[in-house]
């Protein structure tokens, strides 16, 4: 287990604002040992659940030409075949994982192959699990294709807490299965669309690990 490169900034900001506090809270109030230990233990707290949000576990991650790999740690909560307008606009199936603050939120693709569309998208910050929220909230698209000519999309998605989308990858990269492409910090989801036809391995409100459960097969 270690500690994801994202979260060193959140991490060195959480310290020093709560060693301020604490500080500032000896200094001003002496005599209140007892108020200064709860402070220093509600102080421990916060910062464990800052450190747990950024852990970027050890995984033995899963490879298969024909299988997509869960892109992100949560549960499935959209199973639906609908169209997708951004890039296909065509019928595709999807598949949305929801990630809460407790999960691990790197991201990883789904599929290995080569990045034929990736774009940023500015927009709101709607719960994560709001129907609008895969065409009106912070968003990036990404679409790979690989060696057998099928393409998938999948797409980060902001939700009300997550204030920062982070995806490493562009068009024309070569990808690999599982590995990792992206951060959502603080809560979001991930949608993935995948070819009719598409042999889908997961349930509603299944739980998936990112890079380890098959949640479909072309």
């Amino acid at each position: 287990m270690t500690i994801h490169k994202e979260g060193y900034i959140s991490l060195i900001i959480t310290i020093v604002f709560l060693g301020i506090i604490n500080l500032l809270t000896n200094y001003f109030l002496p005599n209140n040992q007892l108020f200064s230990y709860l402070l220093l233990g509600i102080s421990l707290i916060l910062f464990l659940i800052v450190l747990q949000f950024f852990r970027s576990p050890n995984i033995t991650t899963i490879i298969g030409e024909n299988l997509i790999i869960a892109p992100a740690d949560g549960k499935v909560v959209v199973i639906e075949e609908t169209v997708e307008n951004e890039y296909f606009k065509d019928k595709r199936i999807q598949v949305s994982i929801f990630m809460s603050p407790i999960n691990v939120h790197i991201n990883r693709n789904p599929m290995s192959g080569l990045v034929k569309f990736a774009k940023y998208h500015p927009g709101l910050f709607l719960v994560a699990w709001h129907p609008k929220s895969s065409t009106e909230n912070e968003r990036t698209t990404i679409v790979v294709e690989n060696s057998n000519k099928v393409s998938i999309l999948f797409r980060q998605i902001a939700g009300a807490l997550a204030r920062r989308i982070v995806f490493y990858i562009k068009e024309g990269d070569e990808v690999k299965q599982s590995e990792e492409f992206g951060f959502i910090k603080f809560g979001s989801r991930v949608d993935v669309y995948l070819p009719l036809g598409t042999t889908i391995k997961v349930g509603l409100n299944e739980v998936v690990q990112g890079g380890r459960t098959i949640i479909a097969e072309l």
